[in-house]
């Protein structure tokens, strides 16, 4: 039986609080894999959106990358990083695990590259730079840049769906809300950002859906 985000969400905060309140116990490490077996779903589809959506390449040979075999690598990160960090929220915990799988993705690229001859990586890099994957143009950075002034709880959102390419339904399972909540700082975010980037058609071109797609 599938469980409900909200009961994900409660388990894993008991946890956190559990480790909060034991600092330097020798017990703590079985209570970070109790931790980190309960949120082994909403894990996987981390890895997996980013995956997809920021390092589609290395799901291609010859690695072949699935989220499957990230998660262990990213769950051995974890496990080292909260020795030292201790997260107060589902929140915190979620987007330390996001920086983590970031940098397993990172790592792996990086490898990727040092092991793939000149000619197959330009290859590579332009079959990366599809026109359906644009490079940033100035419109994109003014756009990213109003980004980081929106709220904490719009710019989370808007990284999930936007940036990792998560549905509605898949942000709601990681943030621990339901989807109407999701949708509803998904909309608040787009209101802040039409206010923010008004000026952006008259200046430089930019149509309605150039914004929008963020």
């Amino acid at each position: 039986m599938r469980l409900e985000p909200t009961h994900t969400t409660i388990a894993v905060q008991r946890y956190l609080d559990e480790l909060r309140a034991r600092p330097g116990e020798a017990d703590t490490p079985q209570v970070v894999r109790d931790l980190l077996e309960r949120s082994a779903m909403r894990l996987h589809l981390l890895c997996s959106a980013m995956l997809r959506r920021s390092y589609p390449r290395l799901a291609r040979p010859p690695l072949n990358l699935s989220p499957e075999e990230m998660l262990g690598p990213v769950v051995e990160r974890l496990i080292k990083a909260m020795r030292e960090t201790r997260p107060a929220s589902v929140r915190e915990f979620f987007g330390l695990a996001n920086q983590h799988i970031r940098w397993e993705l990172n790592d792996l690229a990086r490898r990727l590259d040092e092991h793939t001859p000149p000619v197959e990586m330009e290859e590579q890099h332009m079959a990366d730079q599809a026109p359906s994957e644009p490079g940033l143009t100035a419109n994109a950075r003014r756009i990213l840049a109003a980004l980081d002034t929106l709220g904490e709880d719009e710019r989370e959102v808007f990284g999930l769906v936007r940036f990792q390419g998560l549905t509605h339904d898949e942000a709601s399972e990681v943030l621990g809300v339901s989807t109407k909540t999701v949708q509803r700082r998904l909309n608040r975010g787009r209101v802040q950002l039409a206010t923010l980037l008004k000026d952006l058609e008259p200046l430089s071109g930019a149509t309605g859906e150039d914004v929008a797609q963020f």
